[in-house]
């Protein structure tokens, strides 16, 4: 008599799920805004430092895009809004 042995899936590979790896939100470049403004408001609405927001800002100047953060759905939405109601061009992205 022989035995057969069937490995079951463990709980673990059961519930293996792709890793939600945040949203970048960007910040566009456009020909209305002051450099000074952006800085400024990227300072307001995202906390961050003054050498952050120049570091953002001349990417944003030099490439046409920027990246401003990589961070959870509803804080990238937040973020993104923010920059928007302040007259700056922004959108979100997943980050894969």
């Amino acid at each position: 008599m022989s035995t057969q042995v069937i490995d079951k899936p463990t709980a673990k590979s059961e519930t293996k799920r792709k890793h939600d790896s945040g949203y970048r939100v960007l910040l566009h470049n456009d020909p209305f805004n002051t450099m000074e403004y952006v800085v400024l408001t990227l300072m307001e609405t995202v906390g961050m430092n003054e050498p952050q927001a120049v570091s953002v800002m001349m990417e944003t100047h030099t490439n046409g895009v920027g990246l401003v953060t990589t961070c959870a759905l509803e804080h990238a939405e937040f973020y993104c809004e923010s920059l928007k109601s302040k007259g700056l061009t922004s959108t979100i992205e997943p980050a894969d």
